[in-house]
């Protein structure tokens, strides 16, 4: 089932190319929880903003695709009138999508280290791991991000090899480490501040988390892959949450 799911979300994603009003299937007819505060509740809401999205003559490559129990998660690359780089959440009831979270922002880069916001390994392994990297990736959140242990950086990310996806770091463990004690220092530019879910699929783990950037509410979305149950790379997207006045409907971002 996972899979068929995964290409179910595909199509649908597809579908802000063409704007077809088929494309659309995936969603439940009568049950649509909609958390991107600028699109309208319901399969109508998300129909219609295809349609206006495809006018643009649109590109979407998904990147990478994952399943967690009843959710399917991406990583998504948009060419509309600006390049955007996405994650996509989504909860399934059986066959029918019934929930939506999603995270984009302009892409940057490269990096000083030459990577994109996209590039890097898709495939997915360590099924078995599942579980111990998604405990792993949260202690970390939690630990680091949110509690500022920087001294506890080393057992969660490896210190021989660390790639970074962010464009304004580069790989190593050093970076990471000089970028938030930097922060730590001098109050930190992005604060995470709640870790709202965890999402894994072997050596992929997803996180969602709130916080501020620039003191801006915002939503932070990182993506890990692990190896020897240590963080070995990592991508992210950060986006401002719209105040409650300019919402289009009322689930809130998370």
């Amino acid at each position: 089932m996972n899979s068929h799911r995964k290409d179910m979300i595909c199509a649908l994603l597809k579908g802000i190319e063409t704007g077809a009003p088929d494309s659309v299937a995936v969603i439940h007819p009568d049950k649509y929880i909609q958390h991107n505060p600028q699109t309208h509740e319901g399969r109508q809401g998300l129909a219609a903003l295809f349609q206006r999205l495809s006018k643009s003559n649109p590109h979407v490559n998904i990147v990478r695709i994952f399943s967690d129990g009843d959710y399917v998660f991406g990583h998504t690359e948009y060419d509309f009138s600006t390049r955007r780089i996405g994650f996509e959440v989504f909860r399934f009831e059986g066959d029918f999508a019934v929930e939506h979270w999603d995270n984009i922002q302009p892409r940057r880069g490269p990096n000083p280290s030459g990577h994109s916001m996209v590039d890097g390994p898709t495939e997915v392994s360590a099924l078995e791991d599942t579980e111990t990297h998604r405990a792993h990736v949260r202690d970390f959140v939690e630990r680091v991000l949110i509690g500022q242990q920087l001294d506890q950086l080393g057992a969660f990310v490896s210190a021989e090899r660390f790639t970074e996806h962010n464009p304004r770091l580069e790989d190593g463990l050093p970076s990471l480490r000089a970028a938030l004690g930097s922060a730590a220092a001098q109050g930190p530019r992005v604060q995470y501040q709640r870790l709202h879910r965890v999402l894994a699929e072997g050596n992929f783990v997803l996180a969602v988390s709130e916080g501020t950037v620039d003191g801006a509410h915002s939503a932070l979305y990182d993506l890990f892959r692990l190896e020897g149950r240590r963080i070995v790379e990592h991508w992210d997207t950060t986006e401002a949450v719209a105040p409650p006045a300019e919402w289009k409907n009322s689930n809130g971002k998370f």
